[in-house]
Order: C-alpha cells, then sequence, then structure tokens
C-alpha cells in the first residue's frame, strides 16, 4: 500500500472539485486515532508541537509568575494565559550557549530551535530545528510534515556582526545550510490545508464539498454531527476572512508586474500582506489549529516577527517600530507590545482547547511553545530567554509550574536540553541536540 493510499484508508475527508476537506476526530470514525491497548483503556490521539517566536526580546520587568496551579499568579504581560494557568509552564533561565558571546541579533536568533553554532560570512552553516527533526520522524502518519509559517518577509544581506540576516529571518532549518522556506501569506497556507487549486480557489470549498459532507452527516450520530456542523463551520468563518486577504494578494501580483517589481520584496500592504498585522496573525494561527485539529500536520512553526522586526503597533498606541521599541523594554508601550504576543500564544492555546478529541481536548494532547530570542532588547541579553509551554502533550507534561533554572549552572539550564526533554514525550528519542546531550531535570 502506497503512503496516499494508507493515509486515504485511515483518514475521513470530504471530496469535492479541487479540493480536499479532512475531518476532526469524531466518536463515529474510531479508526482517527490509535485503538486502546486494551478495554476500558483510554484511547491515543497524536501529539503535537508548535513553535511560536517574537523577535527581540519582551518586556522584562513584567515577565514573571508566581505560584502552582489555579492559584498561579501572572504579571499583566503574561495575564492573557490566565485561561490556561492549569496547563501552563513558565520556564525561566534557559539559554542557548551559542547564542552568546557572537554579537547582537542574527548570530542570537538562526539557532533559536537548533542550539548550533552558526558560521559567519557568504555560506551559512547551522544545525537542524526541533520541528525539523520532529517533522522528519513523524512526518510519514501525515499529510504534511510540517507547518512553516510566519508574519514578515526575511530580510537579505548581512550584519555588523557579519552573520548573515538569513539567521534573524528563519526559525526552522531543514539542514545546516538551508532554512525551511517560509509561508507568509494566509491565503496560501489556508489553500495547503485543503489542496485547493488553480481557478477553484475562488469558490468556497464547502461549496465544493457540500454534497459529501451531507453524506457523512447522514452516517455518523448525532454528537457527531454537531461537531461536524461546528468544523464545517468554522472553517467557513476562517475560509470568509481568507477570501479577503487572497484578493489583496491578487491584486499586490497585479501592482508587481505594472511596476516590474518582484510583490515580495515590496513594503507592506503592497505586497499583499495584511495590512492590520492583527487579523494576519489570528489567521495563521486559525491554520495551524485547522491543522492539528485534522491531524493534517503535527509539527509547526509560526514567527509572528523576526528579528530586527519592523512591524508598527497604531492599535496599541505604540509610536516606534518593534526593534526600536525593542530598546525601550521598560517602557509601558514595549509592555503592551509584549502582551500583545502573548495574547497570540493565548488565543491559539483557546482555539485548540475548544476542539474536543476524546475525552480530552486537541490543547490536552499538544505542546505550544512561546519563545524569543532575547530576554533584554535593551541590553542584547540572551543569557537567559523567556519561554512558555503551554498543553499536555497527552498527559506527559504537567503544567501549573513555575520553573527558574538560572541558578543551576549552565551545563543544567541548557535550551536544547528542553528540546531533548519535549521530543522524548513525543516519542522521538534521540542521544544528542544541539549543544545537549542530557534531559531538562524537573520537567
Amino acid at each position: 500500500m502506497t503512503r496516499s493510499e494508507w493515509q486515504m484508508n485511515r483518514r475521513a475527508v470530504l471530496r469535492g472539485v479541487g479540493a480536499v476537506v479532512a475531518l476532526p476526530w469524531l466518536e463515529s470514525l474510531p479508526a482517527w486515532c490509535g485503538e486502546p491497548e486494551s478495554p476500558g483503556q483510554p484511547r491515543t490521539f497524536p501529539k503535537r508541537f508548535a513553535a511560536l517566536f517574537m523577535g527581540n526580546g519582551i518586556s522584562p520587568d513584567h515577565w514573571w509568575a508566581r505560584g502552582a496551579g489555579a492559584e498561579m499568579e501572572l504579571s499583566r504581560t503574561l495575564a492573557p494565559l490566565e485561561p490556561f494557568k492549569p496547563r501552563l509552564n513558565v520556564i525561566t533561565g534557559l539559554f542557548n550557549k551559542h547564542a552568546t558571546g557572537v554579537g547582537i541579533h542574527p548570530g542570537q536568533t538562526g539557532n533559536i530551535l537548533s542550539g548550533a553554532a552558526l558560521q559567519k560570512g557568504a555560506v551559512l552553516k547551522g544545525g537542524v530545528s526541533i520541528d525539523q527533526v520532529l517533522a522528519g520522524r513523524l512526518g510519514d502518519a501525515v499529510p504534511q510534515p510540517s507547518l512553516v509559517l510566519g508574519c514578515e518577509q526575511p530580510i537579505t544581506g548581512y550584519h555588523e556582526t557579519n552573520f548573515s540576516m538569513a539567521y534573524s529571518s528563519h526559525i526552522s532549518w531543514q539542514n545546516a545550510a538551508s532554512p525551511v522556506p517560509m509561508e507568509v501569506y494566509p491565503s496560501l497556507a489556508f489553500d495547503s490545508l485543503f489542496d485547493n487549486h488553480g481557478s477553484q480557489r475562488m469558490l468556497s470549498i464547502l461549496d465544493r464539498v457540500q454534497d459529501d459532507a451531507a453524506r457523512w452527516n447522514r452516517q455518523v450520530g448525532r454528537a457527531d454531527r454537531a461537531r461536524l456542523d461546528e468544523y464545517l463551520t468554522s472553517v467557513r468563518e476562517v475560509e470568509k476572512r481568507v477570501a479577503r486577504a487572497r484578493a489583496d494578494q491578487h491584486a499586490a501580483t497585479d501592482r508587481a508586474e505594472r511596476r516590474g517589481q518582484v510583490a515580495a520584496l515590496m513594503p507592506r500592504p503592497d505586497n499583499g500582506l495584511p495590512e492590520d498585522i492583527r487579523e494576519h496573525m489570528r489567521l495563521m494561527c486559525d491554520v495551524i489549529a485547522l491543522a492539528f485539529q485534522t491531524d493534517k500536520t503535527r509539527v509547526a512553526t509560526l514567527l509572528l516577527c523576526r528579528d530586527l522586526s519592523g512591524l508598527f503597533y497604531p492599535f496599541l498606541d505604540v509610536r516606534l517600530a518593534h526593534h526600536p521599541a525593542s530598546h525601550e523594554d521598560k517602557s509601558d508601550a514595549y509592555e503592551r507590545v509584549s502582551r500583545y504576543y502573548v495574547s497570540q500564544l493565548a488565543y491559539l492555546a483557546g482555539r485548540l482547547a475548544a476542539m474536543p478529541e476524546g475525552e480530552g481536548t486537541v490543547l490536552d494532547n499538544s505542546c505550544l511553545m512561546f519563545i524569543s530570542n532575547l530576554w533584554s532588547g535593551s541590553a542584547h541579553d540572551s543569557g537567559k530567554v523567556p519561554l512558555l509551554l503551554v498543553g499536555g502533550l497527552g498527559g506527559s507534561l504537567a503544567g501549573g509550574r513555575v520553573l527558574n533554572y538560572l541558578d543551576r549552572g549552565d551545563d543544567n539550564r541548557k535550551l536544547c536540553s528542553l528540546y531533548l526533554s519535549l521530543m522524548d514525550r513525543m516519542n522521538v528519542e534521540l542521544p544528542e541536540f544541539g549543544d545537549a546531550d542530557t534531559r531538562l531535570a524537573g520537567l
């Protein structure tokens, strides 16, 4: 049996003209998940991992948590995560050895998910990132090994430290010399989930699969009919918002052709990216949520903003662009920026928490990791990185904790030790990764 034949046999899909809509877990379709090892045992569900990245650090004075569980006290920057405290880990003190003492910005960013030493000059050399290690091991079980998304175009050239700006622009690396191409257009990211091709993209996916949807609706039980209707309604809502982004993208392509330019190199919104980054980020989170819900992929990265970011936040009443604003990281303005980014993590967590899966939710079977390359943008301090985990990874990851590794010695606070521990919980066991060969104690 070929891989595609096996996937079709184990997956319930809706088919239409030029579109395939995978279905989420339904009680009536037990083959979707793993069967219990013995009667009375719970079914097993796929585990998912997503990394959300914010460049240039956070607001250090307002990045803290105290206590445990539902009684955990969160700073105002972390307040958006209040509903998720029992499933939250606030981790402080981890660091990336090869991102220290190398100069600011690109050298502190390009290895955030790999822990590899980066090479200066014209030849890129780093390491494979954790998401791509997971994709390589888990990818045969799903249609897409990974989703690599971004909300800001990469930048080119070289930094004053002689590191390539590619290191500032990409967190997902498929090998030591190549970043994974990052999808920044929400419409194209959405299309990849539904095999949506050609001129059919201008027509509603759900209209094209409505006959198949009606057939499935007759076959499943009452509870599953409600789940199916809720899922299709969610797809429709995202599709409507994507349609607006698609129109902007097409207009940008036409504009670029008339000017003899490349759309991707034009500034926002001339390049067709959503002018309102709030909608851009929400759409990308929605794409990840739908991909996880339907087991389209189990691994995703979302670069919310790159290092040296040029994004603006008029809706937060912040005067400066992201990078210069990070140099005033003790200001109220940058605290609002930091809180806004944490709210994107909370939004994605909320989407997954609302998706039933067996006796739990998709969030219960996922790990969402929020990370930045710096603790302090004003000091360019990468001696420790801000890091949050939300989710349970199928019961293998405890929550409601504040973990501080700062005083445990450098050998015991390696970021890559955390990655080894997370990969273990996803049944991908390696003897070493990046600069670590031991697991993170206490996780």
